[in-house]
């Protein structure tokens, strides 16, 4: 026993509450939950958004990280539970991998708006026509509130707006069509480059420094979420845009992509499914009540994306009177929310520059704590699982981060919007996710035991919580999972970006990647059963048995002062 290898810890509770904040509190709550708001009838997305979050998201958050506290090891080691299921581990670290690749790319973009707010002094560069990017039709904001004062709307469409024209001819140069991928954006090429360097320094240092970068990194934006609401209310036309966001229209209830986003959306936000939380729970000592936690943490997560949606909706609003538009006319889906929306806001400000470089610096902050975190739940169930990347960690992280940039720079071409949507739709979120939850619900429920799990809880914070998280494991949460991963594959509809779709060697491209992870969980599942020795009956009670030592656990827990000061 006494060779059982120590296992760092955070140095309080605290850090482990900000590093969940500052990794599920993201760009989802941002621009992602706003969006699918208003694009299905405002308050009606409300309605299966909180039911998902009841039956299916708080009780697997609360599972997560109950189950990597109570194993301290990684998203890989936890399946010493069910052996047989480890496969779960493999996919949802492979979707994590994918997930670092893409979802950097933001952070580049607003690096570069940061850039190009310092370059001009007086007025934004995406402000104004006649410009490089500008085409012929181009019109600025002022001068399109002139034209619907006195003509109708539908006049105004053969006119361009200099901030859509300044993200697709400027900041994207975009191509025609994915086939076409141009050449590199060399200053997106600088900038993710710099995201990855500010990553690398934020987690080669080991989970305690991690814990104290994201005290400021995950509290920051609340600073400048509150600022920009307070501006935002004073804008001519914002209270249009907060009474779209709660007056529901419950025709949108009878259609499946609302319940299919809602609950997505779920389990994209809180980063369930990724390994990532049960690597920050692993990091926990024994005793932390981390059943508390998790009910302190939902409160934050879902105050946020009210908050955000307070902030984005009241720009909405301005924009849609400034225009002579319908809200839901103005906004675009994925990073058009975040790249077009709000720089149109902030051009129309007294201090624009200022303004710009607020927001973008939020914007960075929000993504950069969830991007090292879910680096730092990559590195984890790595260095976990194979003890010659723990002995060299520093120089494995220096790797992961080279060859995901690597593969990240192809989503910088001026093509390369076309990619990243690719693997936004495709890698980390929807079907991929689904799977991974359902084995893990299973997993868990069913092959280890509920009952068992539930006497697992009450050895580390002292009670038993109510009886309704472990029908959520067993029943409703598996069943919610996989109903609506048959409902979105009954009603699939392919990726497409603004009007633009795919050709299906894109789509095959798509589910090549998906698959990546999702066959690891049934090929890993055969080799594994195989592999055993005995009857049909004896190899199957070796797959589906628990092999973790939970004397083993206890003597880590007994013995963690002793393992910090070792570090």
């Amino acid at each position: 026993m006494n060779n059982i290898e120590k296992r760092d810890k955070w140095s309080g509770n605290s850090d482990f509450l900000f590093s969940c904040i500052g990794f599920a509190i993201g760009l989802g709550n941002v621009w992602r939950f706003p969006y699918l708001c208003y694009e299905h009838g405002g308050g009606a997305f409300l309605i299966p958004y909180y039911l998902t979050l009841i039956c299916a998201g708080i009780p697997l958050f609360f599972l997560e990280v109950a189950l990597g506290q109570f194993t301290s090891i990684g998203g890989l080691g936890i399946w010493k539970i069910c052996p047989i299921l480890k496969g779960a581990g493999y996919a949802a670290t492979i979707i994590v991998f994918w997930l670092n690749c893409y979802y950097i790319v933001v952070l580049a973009w607003a690096f570069y708006y940061i850039y190009n707010s310092f370059t001009r002094s007086s007025e934004l560069p995406w402000s104004t026509c006649g410009n490089w990017w500008n085409q012929d039709s181009c019109r600025t904001l002022a001068q399109l509130r002139n034209y619907t004062s006195v003509m109708n709307c539908t006049s105004c469409e053969k006119f361009t707006n200099p901030v859509k024209e300044f993200w697709d001819h400027n900041a994207l140069q975009i191509t025609n069509d994915i086939s076409e991928s141009g050449s590199f954006r060399i200053p997106l090429v600088i900038t993710l480059a710099f995201a990855w360097i500010l990553c690398y320094f934020c987690v080669w240092k080991g989970i305690k420094w991690t814990g104290k970068i994201v005290y400021f990194t995950s509290m920051f934006p609340y600073l400048l979420l509150i600022i920009l609401l307070i501006r935002g209310l004073t804008l001519d036309g914002a209270m249009d845009g907060i009474k779209y966001l709660f007056i529901p229209d419950m025709s949108k209830l009878m259609t499946s992509a609302l319940w299919i986003d809602a609950a997505t959306q779920i389990f994209f936000s809180y980063g369930l499914g990724l390994g990532v939380l049960v690597a920050l729970g692993s990091y926990n000592k024994r005793h932390i009540n981390c059943y508390r936690d998790t009910l302190i943490l939902t409160v934050f997560n879902e105050g946020t994306c009210l908050l955000s949606g307070f902030v984005i909706f009241s720009v909405i609003g301005f924009l849609a009177k400034s225009e002579g538009k319908a809200i839901n006319e103005v906004a675009e889906s994925g990073p058009g929310l975040a790249f077009v929306v709000y720089p149109a806001a902030v051009a129309q400000l007294p201090f624009s520059s200022f303004w710009s470089i607020l927001f973008f610096v939020m914007l960075i902050f929000i993504g950069l704590d969830s991007q090292f975190v879910a680096l730092e739940g990559f590195i984890t169930a790595c260095v976990d699982e194979w003890a010659v990347f723990r002995r060299h960690k520093e120089i494995f992280i220096a790797i992961v981060c080279a060859i995901s940039y690597a593969i990240g720079l192809s989503t910088v071409t001026q093509g390369g919007m076309y990619v990243f949507k690719i693997f936004d739709y495709y890698s980390a979120s929807g079907w991929c996710l689904l799977v991974v939850l359902f084995f893990e619900c299973i997993g868990v429920a069913w092959f280890y035991g509920a009952d068992r799990f539930y006497e697992d809880i009450n050895d580390m914070i002292g009670y038993y919580p109510g009886r309704y998280w472990k029908w959520c494991w067993k029943v409703l949460t598996p069943l919610l999972c996989i109903s609506i991963a048959i409902f979105s594959l009954v009603k699939y509809e392919p990726v497409t970006y603004k009007k633009y779709r795919f050709p299906k060697w894109a789509e095959y491209l798509g589910w090549c990647i998906a698959l990546s992870s999702i066959l690891a969980i049934p090929i890993y599942a055969i080799i594994f059963f195989v592999r055993q020795k005995g009857t049909f009956k004896e190899r199957w009670n070796v797959a589906t048995t628990s092999t973790i030592d939970k004397r083993a656990n206890q003597f880590i827990s007994l013995d963690e002062s002793v393992a910090l000061n070792d570090c």
